[in-house]
């Protein structure tokens, strides 16, 4: 029978292990650590007895509690339904002036609003609404179809050059492909629109070219773009005259507008969205612009 040996600093008997003369010391597992496993299989015990536990083929162990986690999910959205169903009538009965005046129906536009404009309409417009490369700006001033809610309201709804019925419809022919306008009728064009917004280009080596461009503009481009060049939100055609840009300003992409033209797109949206939250996306993307009609 081997002799117990007995570690002379802790006075406690090795258990026999050795590892590079290192000794391990038959330590007894801490009552702490003990008491804590104890509870903690308790607690389990507990749980599996009034709580959802153990699947049982089909169904499972429903608990003597009853919880069921799915119950409290669709009673918390049925809450919030409800509640939404009360001012989203609101929305929907009142006309935007009376909405513009309930302050508190304004704070939810406006966090609902940013929720559906980053749900539907950020892939194009971003999601702070100043657009991108082919996708116009809506925090400025400059509207093809008009800013006011109404406007912005019947976008929504009806789209543009979508199948709806009705659609609003624009387009920007292509007068070089088409062969609606010669090769230097179309550089000349583009040289009056460029310099609308770019004055310094009406030089004495240029001003024959834009005088030019000018004549062939009243006689093909003003019908919808006006005499002014100001556009026109009856027909969606936007304003040459200011620094508002869906295409690009640049003397190159203009030419490759005369000559290739443009249409846009705007998908509808009255069978995806309510009335109600297409009211309320109109109030939110109005308030992002500098128009407030």
């Amino acid at each position: 029978m081997d002799v117990e040996e007995v570690d002379p600093i802790s006075g406690r008997r090795t258990t026999g292990h050795e590892w590079n003369g290192i000794k391990e010391l038959d330590t007894p597992v801490p009552r702490g650590v003990l008491l804590f496993l104890v509870v903690t299989h308790v607690f389990a015990l507990l749980w599996w007895v009034l709580l959802p536990t153990w699947p049982l083929g089909t169904t499972y162990t429903k608990g003597l509690l009853g919880i069921d986690e799915r119950n409290v999910v669709e009673e918390k959205l049925a809450a919030a339904a409800a509640a939404r169903a009360v001012w989203e009538k609101r929305i929907d009965t009142l006309s935007y002036e009376q909405i513009r005046a309930d302050e508190q129906l304004m704070a939810t536009v406006r966090s609902t609003g940013h929720q559906l404009f980053g749900d539907n309409c950020a892939v194009c417009h971003g999601i702070d609404g100043k657009g991108r490369s082919n996708y116009p700006d809506l925090t400025d001033d400059d509207w093809l179809w008009g800013g006011g809610p109404e406007d912005i309201e019947q976008t929504l709804r009806v789209g543009i050059n979508t199948r709806h019925p009705e659609s609003r419809v624009a387009q920007m022919p292509s007068f070089g492909r088409e062969q609606m306008l010669e090769r230097n009728q179309v550089r000349d064009v583009a040289a009056y629109v460029y310099s609308l917004t770019n004055p310094g280009y009406s030089t004495p080596e240029n001003i024959g070219r834009i005088e030019a461009g000018r004549e062939v503009f009243l006689t093909s481009c003003a019908a919808c773009h006006g005499e002014n060049a100001r556009g026109s939100r009856e027909v969606g055609a936007p304003n040459l005259t200011d620094a508002y840009w869906i295409y690009g300003g640049t003397m190159q992409t203009i030419i490759e507008s005369v000559h290739g033209g443009r249409q846009g797109h705007m998908p509808t949206w009255d069978e995806r969205l309510t009335s109600a939250e297409i009211k309320i996306l109109a109030l939110y993307i109005n308030s992002l612009g500098v128009e407030k009609p």
